[in-house]
C-alpha cells in the first residue's frame, strides 16, 4: 500500500531587495517561522507545462519562491498560443467561474496548520482531493481563465509531492475566521510590512521607481525606457516576477491587416504575507470592471487588506489600482475599443525573480523579440513618400475604413502632442495603419500615464535615436556608397600591389 506522506522541498529564495534599504523578506523576519514554505498554501502556484520534457515552471502565489526547470524559457514559447487560444475562445470575465470558492475553501481547510508531520499528510491529502473535485465541478465555465488554470495544475503538482492517491476520502471546509471590527474594506490600520514605502523612509532611503507602458498599435515603453513598436498578436507577459503577473492579448485591428491592439488584460496579484489575498483583475473590449475577479476592491480578508486597492476614476475608461505592499501603482485605461496599460514598480520588485535567463518573453523587462519588432524608422520614411498615402504595413481590406494621408495624420497628433518625441510619432503610426482617430487618445493619455508615473521627469519624453551603420558609425540619414562605385575604389587601392 502507498503510504500518502510528505514529499521533499523543492525550491527557497529570498525575496527581491536592494541594497538601499532592507529586504522584504527581512521585514518579515519575525512571521517567517510561521511563513516557513510548505507546499499546501502554495494554493496558487502558477504551472506551465514544458512541451518537449513535461518539466514544469512554477511561479508561486507566495513572495520571494520561484522555481524552474531546465529549458523552460524556450519551450514557453509554444505555451502562449496555446493561451491565446484558451483565453480568447472562453472569456472568463463573463462567466459564472467558481474558482476563487475553490481556493477559499482549500485555504480555509488548511490554513489551520503549519508544516506537517508524516502522520497529517492523510488530512492534507484529503483537502487536495476536496479542491480537485470542487474544480472539477467548476470546470465547465473555467475554461478559459487563467486562475482555474493554474490552480489545476497546481493541484496535480502538490498531490504527487505528497503521494496522494486521486481515490480516497475528502474533507469538509472550515468556516473562515472574519475580522473581529467592521468591514475590512475600511480598515486603515495595515502593519508596516504592507506598506512599502514606510519601510524605506523608516531605513533613510529612497526607492528607486522605474515605469513600463503599452498603448496603441501596440507601443512599448521598456522598465529601461526603451521604445519599441511591436506586432506581437495574440497573449504576451507584461510582467512576471514573484509578486505579480500581467498578460495582454492582442487582436488584429482590422481585418487582414497586421496592426494589432489590446484587446484583453489578466492581472494577477499573488498573495503575500499578512498582506493581501490573491486577486485577479480582467479587462476586456469594452468592459473595464472597477473591481477584481471575485466581486471585492480591496486585499481580502486579511489584516493588511487595504494595502492593494481598486478604484474607479472614469467610470468604463480609466481605473487605478495600487499595491502599497509593493509600492506598485497600475493604470488601465479603456480608449476607443482598445486598452492601454501603464505601471510604476520599484526596481526591486522589477527585478525579483529567481531566474533572470527564464524572463525572456517578459516584455517590460527584455523587450519585444526582434522578429516582433516594426522598423519605425523605415516605416515613416516610407509614409512620407511623394506617393505614400496608404503605407504598406496596413494591408487593405474589402471592409476596411480609409487610413489617413500622411499629412492629416501629422496634423491630428500635433493637436494633441505638440512635443514631436516618440510619443508622436506613434501616434502618427497609428493614424496611418488603422484609420481609428481614437488612437490620437490613447498616446496622450499613455504620455499623461507617463507623467505622473514615471520618477525621472528629464525622462518624460523620448526622441528617435539615430540609426547606425556597422562598426557604430553614425548614419544620420547618409546613404550607403553604391557597391559599384566601392569596388572601383578597392581595385585602385590593389593595383601598386599588382604591378
Amino acid at each position: 500500500m502507498v503510504r500518502e506522506g510528505r514529499g521533499e522541498r523543492r525550491g527557497g529564495g529570498a525575496g527581491p531587495r536592494g541594497r538601499s534599504g532592507p529586504s522584504l523578506p527581512a521585514r518579515c523576519s519575525r512571521r517567517r517561522s510561521e511563513a516557513a514554505f510548505f507546499p499546501q498554501r502554495d494554493l496558487f502556484s502558477f504551472f506551465l507545462l514544458n512541451s518537449s520534457s513535461r518539466e514544469r515552471l512554477v511561479v508561486t502565489g507566495r513572495a520571494g519562491w520561484m522555481g524552474m526547470g531546465r529549458g523552460a524559457g524556450r519551450s514557453a514559447l509554444g505555451f502562449w498560443p496555446t493561451l491565446a487560444f484558451l483565453l480568447c475562445s472562453f472569456p472568463a470575465a463573463t462567466s459564472p467561474c467558481k474558482i476563487l470558492k475553490c481556493n477559499s475553501e482549500f485555504w480555509s481547510a488548511t490554513s489551520g496548520s503549519h508544516t506537517p508531520a508524516s502522520e497529517d499528510a492523510p488530512e492534507f491529502c484529503a483537502a487536495l482531493r476536496t479542491y480537485a473535485l470542487c474544480t472539477r465541478r467548476t470546470a465547465r465555465t473555467c475554461r478559459g481563465d487563467l486562475a482555474y488554470h493554474s490552480a489545476v495544475h497546481g493541484i496535480e503538482d502538490l498531490m504527487s509531492q505528497h503521494n496522494c492517491s486521486k481515490d480516497g476520502p475528502t474533507s469538509q471546509p472550515r468556516l473562515r475566521t472574519l475580522p473581529p471590527v467592521g468591514d475590512s474594506q475600511e480598515r486603515s490600520d495595515s502593519p508596516e510590512i504592507c506598506h512599502y514605502e514606510k519601510s524605506f523612509h523608516k531605513h533613510s532611503a529612497t526607492p528607486n521607481y522605474t515605469h513600463c507602458g503599452l498603448f496603441g498599435d501596440p507601443h512599448l515603453r521598456t522598465f529601461t525606457d526603451h521604445f519599441q513598436t511591436c506586432k506581437v498578436q495574440g497573449a504576451w507577459p507584461l510582467i512576471d516576477n514573484n509578486y505579480l503577473n500581467v498578460q495582454v492579448t492582442n487582436t488584429p485591428v482590422l481585418p487582414g491587416s497586421p496592426a494589432t491592439a489590446t484587446s484583453k488584460l489578466t492581472i494577477i496579484f499573488k498573495n503575500f504575507q499578512e498582506c493581501v489575498d490573491q486577486k485577479v483583475y480582467q479587462a476586456e473590449m469594452d468592459e473595464l470592471p472597477a473591481a477584481f475577479a471575485d466581486g471585492s476592491k480591496n486585499g481580502g480578508d486579511r489584516h493588511g487588506a487595504n494595502s492593494l486597492k481598486i478604484t474607479e476614476k472614469v467610470s468604463g475608461q480609466h481605473v487605478e489600482i495600487q499595491a502599497k505592499y509593493i509600492g506598485t501603482t497600475i493604470v488601465v485605461r479603456q480608449v476607443g475599443r482598445y486598452l492601454t496599460f501603464a505601471v510604476r514598480m520599484p526596481e526591486e520588485v522589477v527585478n525579483a525573480v529567481e531566474d533572470r535567463d527564464s524572463q525572456g518573453l517578459y516584455l517590460c523587462l527584455r523587450g519585444c523579440p526582434l522578429n516582433q519588432q516594426i522598423d519605425f524608422q523605415a516605416f515613416r520614411a516610407n509614409a512620407e513618400g511623394p506617393d505614400a498615402r496608404r503605407p504598406v504595413a496596413a494591408s487593405p481590406a474589402p471592409a476596411a475604413p480609409e487610413t489617413f494621408p500622411y499629412e492629416t495624420a501629422v496634423a491630428k497628433c500635433k493637436e494633441k502632442l505638440p512635443v514631436e518625441d516618440l510619443y508622436y510619432q506613434a501616434c502618427v503610426f497609428d493614424l496611418l495603419t488603422t484609420g481609428d482617430v481614437n488612437f490620437t487618445l490613447a498616446a496622450y493619455y499613455a504620455l499623461e500615464d507617463v507623467k505622473m508615473l514615471h520618477s525621472n521627469k528629464d525622462k518624460l519624453h523620448l526622441y528617435e535615436r539615430t540609426r547606425e551603420l556597422p562598426g557604430g558609425v553614425a548614419a544620420a540619414g547618409q546613404p550607403l556608397a553604391p557597391r559599384p562605385l566601392l569596388s572601383t575604389l578597392v581595385l585602385l587601392a590593389l593595383l601598386p600591389l599588382l604591378w
